[in-house]
């Protein structure tokens, strides 16, 4: 498992460049707010944790699509159908692979957007805290989507349109979680909490629901 873990985490990294095109889409989306919304810093401030938290989801998005396809091409996902290990825990491992390489980098670069979006110390603290425990369960949701378009040619789109509303908790409770970090009186933990209970039941439910998509799609 550690072997598939640092292979995987290799292949991630160099595939379609990896986190620097996650980073710099994130980037990116960020970046353009301001001109949209004009340079207002208070309105800016408002809705920057919203704003980091949707560049990131739509960064994490990116690369799903990728999570068995170079397994399919080199003709590594037959073996991994066979093996004895049980294909719910490789699932799993390659999942953690795949966040480390792509979506913590951009839990690493949002402090530094959270300063574009003239967000106070804690703001960026928040947010940085919730991307890093809410994140996971984008990759997890996104495992079992891109199980299900692994067979066909064209199925990032795909991968997307199945996962983003899957995802759209996440982003509630990621969101909300950040603002009450900074807004009284409303409580940070509840939505913390709940945000936690979410990724700790897609990584359940996600590795389950991609290793029997994988074993359909083998068949």
């Amino acid at each position: 498992m550690i072997a598939l873990f640092f292979r995987d985490l290799k292949l991630s990294v160099r595939a379609g460049g990896g986190a620097l095109i996650g980073v710099l889409f994130f980037m990116t989306v960020v970046a353009v707010i301001p001109f949209g919304v004009g340079p207002d810093l208070n309105l800016l401030s408002r809705i920057g944790p919203a704003i980091v938290w949707i560049g990131a989801l739509l960064a994490a998005l990116l690369g799903l699509d990728r999570l068995f396809q170079a397994d399919r091409d080199d003709g590594s996902l037959d073996l991994i159908l066979m093996q004895e290990t049980p294909l719910v825990l490789t699932v799993f491992v390659k999942c953690l692979a795949h966040w480390t390489a792509t979506s913590l980098p951009l839990v690493i670069a949002s402090p530094l957007l959270g300063l574009f979006m003239n967000m106070n110390e804690v703001a960026i603290g928040a947010v940085m805290l919730t991307l890093l425990v809410g994140s996971p369960a984008i990759t997890f949701i996104g495992a079992a989507g891109a199980a299900v378009a692994v067979a066909l040619p064209r199925g990032g789109l795909l991968v997307s349109i199945l996962v983003l509303p899957l995802a759209i908790p996440v982003l509630i409770f990621g969101v909300s979680a950040s603002y009450a970090a900074v807004q009284e009186p409303a409580p940070f933990m509840p939505p913390f909490l709940f945000l936690i209970a979410i990724t700790l039941f897609f990584a359940v439910i996600g590795p389950l629901a991609a290793a029997l998509a994988l074993r359909n799609a083998s068949d």
